[in-house]
């Protein structure tokens, strides 16, 4: 088999982006993803333009407003079960992270937010659904799911305390 005939083979065992389009589940799981770990714990500041009324306090002109995604994302209030990764709730429901359900909004909340945000997305998309769609991905010897670590440092952005360490088997 020649160079030509490989680079055919393998372009079609990748996943496209209209494949990823009939991947609820993938996409469950990248959302519930985003609402326990979302990028940054606080939203770009705001500054109110005119006085403002939110759940009874008053907002003058020219507050500072910081959203806090991180506690928005785990109240008990809105999600059942906050703490626990369950990627099923987004499976018979229409909220998204697009900046218009205040549930969610791991990005922007309203008009402003993220530039990049579809950007981002698909590329995330694409490229997490090709690494599973490749490989198969187990823990190394020795190590159980339940040792995984996924607390964070704390900083602007969220990430790991601990690497997470992973071995790809080939799939195909």
């Amino acid at each position: 088999m020649g160079y030509d005939n490989l680079d055919q083979e393998s372009k079609s065992h990748e996943e496209s982006e209209d494949d990823i389009q009939n991947m609820p589940y993938f996409k469950a799981v990248i959302k519930e993803t985003l609402r326990l770990f979302p990028l940054a714990p606080l939203l770009i500041p705001r500054e109110s333009m005119k006085i403002s009324t939110l759940e009874g306090y008053e907002f003058q002109p020219r507050t500072i407003v910081y959203v806090n995604t991180w506690a928005i994302a785990r109240d008990p209030e809105i999600w059942e079960n906050s703490e626990e990764f369950m990627p099923e709730r987004f499976l018979n429901s229409d909220i998204d992270f697009k900046g218009q359900d205040y549930e969610l909004i791991p990005f922007r909340a309203g008009r402003r937010g993220c530039l990049g945000l579809e950007l981002g997305v698909a590329s995330v998309e694409l490229a997490l659904s090709n690494l599973l769609y490749a490989f198969d991905w187990e823990l190394p010897y020795g190590l159980n799911k339940e040792d995984i670590d996924i607390n964070g440092r704390p900083g602007i952005t969220v990430n790991k305390k601990n690497d997470l360490c992973l071995i790809p088997k080939k799939y195909f």
